[in-house]
């Protein structure tokens, strides 16, 4: 039928018999998120049928819990039923078959009478005396109904059968997981012109697709990987509308749970469907950063001797630029901080923010170190070349020259990384500068470099099995 049809029914705009009371509501970055709804329900002695309705279009019927907080002994659940066949206009016009309708046209005209037939092209309504009436679909300006007819629902309802021993009001709690509600961090950091500090704001994006609206909610996150036995529901929308809340102190209270760590709001919040709200959760200033350049020009392990980029076996490669810190007390941080993505800025000369690059980071306790990985620099240039190759029964030997050139106005250090294809039995016999063995497989060397001059590192590696 077409999108221009308007169906008035009185019920469409009727409240829900119990409204939420209270809500608590902990998200996991894993899209899901744990409902909490606390309702009071008017029971009677006996059996009751109650519809609960206003619950999330994405629920996991199966992980429902009902429980009486009045009289948890009296109040039991003997059946559950999750009904989700929403209404729309053909399957309301599918139950008004030989039922009487009024279809108001757009010129203003009216007919009454019962509902004949009707599909994309015409509706059929046949009168009191017998005769029929043909509208057009395009045509329609309005029909009314007088109920929805039974079996179908204008949003997912929760329906229970409940035994209760204790007649009246009694304050009850539904919980249940939903797909659907999801939430990430994400973290702004300005440099000094120096290079050497930087200055870190975190917020917390929650972002609701799971079909409802949680008012005024008790709001909770759960950072951390969290087993599931089955993948959550997932869909894709798009974002209606976003909300983004005053920047200022941090909102969140930190704390461990289990093996992860929750964030939990100090005020309610209300998270509408279709909604992606921002909430400060962190700000922290003058961090000691330490910019790197490191140069790690072989791509993988193993037989890389065949990936130069020339006969001459020469491998070119860019210098990345990271920033490295210490999420520590000391540095004016010292807080778990949940996984998403770092925007770095910098002032230029004018006083104007600039980006200079970003990097995602994982879940990261206190006391950890982080690298943040901004890009490559434009006036160092680093190149690889094997100069030497030599073998005999049960040995090999390689040589290697990498040259670091600096075309920057300052001196710098360069971290020069370098793999070996061995695991074990493998010795450096000849070297231009000391280095440190980061694993069986990897050393490093820190090359200083001048400005506007170029330092070459050698060394010879030997290998035996």
């Amino acid at each position: 039928m077409p999108k221009t049809i308007l169906f008035l029914l009185c019920a469409f705009f009727c409240l829900s018999l119990y409204a939420q009371e209270n809500i608590e509501l902990t998200v996991y970055n894993q899209n899901f998120a744990l409902v909490k709804d606390q309702r009071y329900l008017e029971l009677k002695k006996g059996i009751n049928t109650i519809d609960f309705k206003d619950v999330a279009a994405l629920i996991e019927p199966t992980s429902v819990h009902f429980t009486s907080l009045t009289a948890p002994q009296s109040c039991s659940i003997l059946e559950q039923n999750y009904e989700y066949d929403l209404m729309n206009s053909d399957k309301l016009l599918s139950k008004f078959i030989d039922k009487d309708i009024k279809v108001t046209t757009k010129d203003a005209k009216t007919y009454e009478g019962i509902l004949s037939s009707y599909d994309n092209n015409n509706i059929i309504i046949s009168s009191a005396n017998g005769l029929s009436m043909i509208v057009r679909p395009d045509n329609i300006n309005q029909i009314t109904f007088d109920k929805i007819p039974e079996g179908l629902i204008t949003k997912p309802t929760l329906v229970w059968v409940l035994e209760n021993a204790k007649e009246g009001r009694q304050l009850t709690e539904v919980s249940y997981l939903t797909g659907g509600v999801n939430w990430n961090c994400e973290y702004v950091a300005v440099l000094d012109k120096n290079d050497s500090n930087i200055s870190l704001d975190g917020w917390v994006s929650v972002d609701n697709k799971s079909g409802v609206t949680y008012k005024d909610a008790k709001l909770k996150l759960i950072a951390g990987d969290v087993k599931r036995a089955k993948e959550p529901v997932n869909q894709a929308f798009v974002y209606d509308r976003m909300e983004l809340t005053k920047a200022g102190a941090p909102q969140f209270q930190e704390k461990a749970f289990f093996e992860y760590h929750m964030y939990t709001l100090q005020r309610k919040a209300t998270l509408k469907n279709n909604q992606v709200k921002q909430i400060a959760l962190l700000s922290a200033v003058n961090i000691p950063v330490k910019k790197l350049f490191i140069y790690d020009p072989v791509d993988y392990f193993g037989w890389y001797w065949y990936n130069y980029d020339n006969e001459q076996g020469t491998k070119e490669q860019k210098v990345k630029v990271k920033l490295e810190f210490k999420n520590s007390k000391q540095n004016n941080l010292g807080i778990p901080l949940p996984k998403g993505k770092v925007k770095v800025y910098k002032k230029d000369n004018d006083g104007s923010l600039q980006f200079v690059g970003e990097d995602n980071i994982d879940h990261t306790p206190k006391d950890e170190t982080l690298r943040l990985y901004l890009g490559d620099a434009f006036d160092v240039v680093g190149e690889r070349k094997r100069t030497n190759y030599r073998t005999g029964e049960r040995w090999a030997e390689e040589s290697f020259e990498i040259t670091l050139r600096n075309h920057k106005d300052s001196d710098i250090e360069v971290n020069v990384v370098e793999h070996m294809w061995r695991y074990a039995n493998w010795k450096i016999i000849n070297k231009s500068h000391e280095f440190t063995k980061k694993n069986a497989q990897t050393i490093e060397f820190k090359v200083p470099v001048q400005k506007n001059q170029e330092t070459k590192v050698n060394y010879t590696v030997r290998y035996w099995w």
